[in-house]
């Protein structure tokens, strides 16, 4: 049995339970023994008594008890420090990796493969993380979606400090998105914004976003931004999109509205009779998440380019578009 420990509370677990610190770093230790040692005095913070719902703070001292089970690391170590790094969710993320360090992972996510669990869904990203479970027992955190069928930029937290800066930097907007699209048609303006008011509905199909009023229950309002880039004749064209809100289906509801429906989207393309799909293209949903700039939790802005999925590389040599000219200034 090991002697007293005195662990020092790493910046990334600021404001964190007490019995939930417990929990990470000794996830052996029962709900029971732990309120048994906090009530006797056994654990304490900075030479204080605490209680299971006491926060902690970054560089405070936890006094820990001889307790009979053994502890995580104390280092977060590198992805990879575990075995399951060799699994064959770890290899699959490996392969989507466009960046990683201490705190932020980026991943290219191919199409269709879900980013969380839901019906008819057994394989996701949010489940595949937990092969890069760090050595302190956190699994990555997810901190934004994308839709099933679209590909791109994920940004991943590889901490729970992480994760809070992350999401607040997507809440509050301080982020910037840009996709790229391939849709029918040509938008009359070169670029425009789009804005409206969407409401879910329930169909046979899944979740399914409309167009609603203003007021109307449930609709929450979206802003979107396009420019054309390149089109061909009046067929088709190449949007780079931005999403200011973050509404379900949003640049795809968008899209639509404006009467240039993304290619192959499965949910909002309406083809007219005399409309068919191009010769040689994949039928596919061709929305792709290009770029993200975004603050990284140290300090500094994370930018990250994702490469095209196959099926829209393969569109882009049939149309003949000029993937440079979509080029983003710092790339």
């Amino acid at each position: 049995m090991a002697g007293i420990e005195h662990r020092t509370v790493e910046p990334d677990e600021a404001g964190m339970r007490v019995d939930r610190w417990f929990k990470v770093h000794y996830p052996g230790l029962g709900f029971g023994a732990l309120q048994k040692l906090l009530r006797s005095g056994q654990i304490r913070v900075d030479g204080g008594r605490v209680k299971s719902d006491s926060r902690v703070e970054p560089g405070q001292t936890v006094r820990v008890p001889p307790l009979g089970v053994d502890g995580k690391d104390q280092k977060t170590g590198p992805i990879g420090a575990k075995d399951l790094r060799h699994s064959e969710d770890g290899e699959l993320l490996s392969r989507m990796l466009l960046h990683e360090d201490d705190k932020v992972i980026v991943l290219n996510k191919p199409p269709g493969l879900a980013v969380q669990g839901g019906s008819g869904v057994s394989r996701h990203i949010d489940k595949m993380l937990e092969a890069w479970t760090n050595q302190r027992g956190e699994k990555p955190r997810l901190v934004h979606r994308l839709d099933r069928d679209t590909s791109g930029v994920l940004v991943i937290a590889r901490t729970r400090g992480a994760a809070q800066k992350l999401t607040a930097a997507f809440r509050e907007r301080d982020t910037k998105k840009t996709y790229w699209a391939i849709v029918k048609g040509v938008p009359r303006k070169r670029e425009d914004r789009i804005s409206t008011w969407l409401v879910k509905e329930q169909t046979p199909d899944g979740d399914r976003m409309r167009i609603a009023k203003h007021g109307e229950d449930g609709a929450d309002h979206a802003v979107s931004y396009y420019r054309i880039l390149e089109q061909a004749g009046q067929n088709l064209c190449w949007l780079e999109m931005e999403p200011y809100t973050g509404r379900t289906h949003q640049l795809r509801v968008h899209a639509a509205h404006i009467g240039h429906p993304i290619l192959g989207d499965p949910k909002y393309f309406e083809a007219d009779i005399n409309w068919s799909f191009p010769g040689g293209m994949q039928n596919r949903l061709h929305l792709h998440a290009r770029h993200i700039d975004i603050p990284h939790p140290s300090g500094g802005r994370l930018r990250v380019s994702a490469p095209m999925p196959q099926h829209m590389v393969q569109s882009f040599n049939l149309i003949g578009f000029d993937e440079s000219n979509g080029e983003i200034a710092g790339e």
